[in-house]
């Protein structure tokens, strides 16, 4: 990676200095959270909401459950995040075990309710392992199910990237050409799986650019809240998780309040050392907890802007 003269004095800065010291807060960030399934959970989603939201966040977005399972509940947490805040809200949608018209019937409902971004993804199927195939009817891959947002309505539409591949891709520089039909077929910016190390990204950007994507590609964090569910996340997707990270939360499942330390000093310093090389865009996987997040975004010099929301009706 070939750093600009503003980024190598960045990063000297992060390397002299206290981690932290005059981060301008001149960050754009993100949130993503998942439908929840109980009235509890639903509840402790928008405290998380209503804890971000005054941070000013571009947008925050809802998952969409394998084979559209989450359907209502996705377009409902949506809906309610469009109405009562002011933080624009973007929903998941994905290809997997639907028709295209099914796929389109509900891009126009999300129209309708005033999204106007679309999370455009493949998807994976419902059962664990099984293989993707499309829809005899359906989209066939998320590039297909862009060009198709694209034709009903002018919504924004992100994609996912992969720093490390997609498990399924045949190769990284193969996982690198998808992405680029997903843009070229009218996304406006990716989305990265989480990864652990700057160089991760910083390799996987470098790559990118070299096959010709100009795209924003915004960088996917997830603040390590439960170890094991993190191994069980990376070993789906394909994220390698560092030995000295397992070595760090090792011998801390009794002590939930030194690993939630643990967890923001590792996703800060990942941030930090991003922003050092000119990262001014993070996406941040929430799991509907905002504490991890927040003090990530803290770090970064973001403070509340303004009351992002309104009373619940």
């Amino acid at each position: 990676m070939t750093l600009s003269v503003g980024q190598l004095e960045e990063a000297r800065r992060a390397l002299d200095g206290p981690l932290f010291a005059d981060v301008a807060g001149d960050a754009d960030v993100s949130f993503e959270f998942f439908p929840p399934k109980t009235d509890k959970m639903e509840a402790a989603m928008w405290e998380a909401v209503q804890t971000l939201a005054p941070l000013g966040p571009r947008f925050v977005s809802v998952t969409y459950g394998a084979g559209g399972t989450t359907r209502d509940r996705t377009h409902g947490t949506v809906a309610r995040i469009a109405r009562e805040t002011s933080v624009p809200a973007a929903a998941h949608l994905t290809c997997v075990e639907a028709s295209r018209d099914e796929v389109d019937a509900v891009a126009r409902e999300y129209w309708a309710a005033g999204v106007r971004h679309i999370v455009a993804l493949r998807g994976d199927p419902p059962t664990l392992g099984d293989k993707f195939v499309p829809h005899p009817e359906g989209y066939a891959s998320a590039a297909d199910l862009v060009a198709g947002l694209k034709r009903l309505h002018p919504f924004e539409i992100s994609v996912a990237a992969y720093p490390e591949a997609h498990p399924e891709a045949a190769s990284a520089s193969a996982d690198i050409d998808n992405l680029k039909r997903k843009l070229d077929a009218g996304a406006t910016r990716a989305l990265t799986q989480f990864f652990f190390e700057p160089e991760t990204f910083f390799r996987f950007r470098d790559a990118a650019a070299a096959a010709g994507i100009g795209a924003e590609i915004v960088p996917g964090i997830l603040p390590v809240s439960n170890f094991a569910q993190t191994q069980k996340f990376a070993g789906m997707c394909g994220a390698a998780i560092p030995d000295w990270m397992g070595r760090l939360f090792d011998g801390l499942d009794a002590h939930p309040a030194a690993r939630q330390l643990v967890a923001a000093t590792i996703a800060g310093e990942l941030c930090r050392r991003l922003y050092a090389g000119g990262v001014r865009h993070f996406h941040f996987y929430t799991l509907n907890r905002a504490e991890l997040s927040y003090a990530i975004c803290h770090l970064l010099g973001l403070r509340p802007k303004a009351e992002e929301t309104r009373a619940a009706a």
